[in-house]
């Protein structure tokens, strides 16, 4: 695996990285991953309760996502990390309205906002990043 080549690129990696290990983490002791979101633990659970089926699933998509991620950074795929700063912005609306409306604990807009600022930070990353090109003079 080859390090990031741009700012805007470890931004990134570093989301990819810790998808993977909070995927993993999810998957190994989902109560651990529960509690850090801010939600009860119980001890036992109802019947039909699938919660524990609810956080594997997630974990694994957190794990992927954190794959795709790294992948994309590998190959220095920058339509793909344009196109996570737009929908991790969707993801901290959406969080945030969750908390706001009490669906969701109020620790849990620490997901929100993790996914805000990482949105800024690659938006901020990549935006420099352009400007810095098309103010360089050319060669030729």
């Amino acid at each position: 695996m080859r390090l990031p080549r741009s700012p805007a690129g470890w931004t990134m990696a570093v989301f990819g990285v810790l998808a993977i290990v909070l995927g993993i983490v999810g998957l190994v002791s989902p109560d651990t991953l529960l509690r850090m979101l801010g939600f009860e633990v119980l001890g036992d659970r109802a019947a039909g309760d699938y919660t524990k089926t609810f956080m594997a699933a997630s974990s694994m998509a957190s794990l992927n996502m954190g794959v795709y991620y790294l992948v994309a950074v590998a190959t220095e795929w920058r339509p793909f990390y344009l196109f996570t700063v737009i929908f991790r912005l969707v993801t901290f609306t959406v969080f945030t309205i969750l908390v706001l409306t009490e669906a969701a604990p109020a620790r849990f807009f620490g997901v929100a906002a993790w996914e805000g600022l990482g949105a800024v930070a690659t938006g901020v990353a990549l935006w420099f990043e352009r400007n810095r090109r098309t103010s360089v003079p050319s060669n030729t």
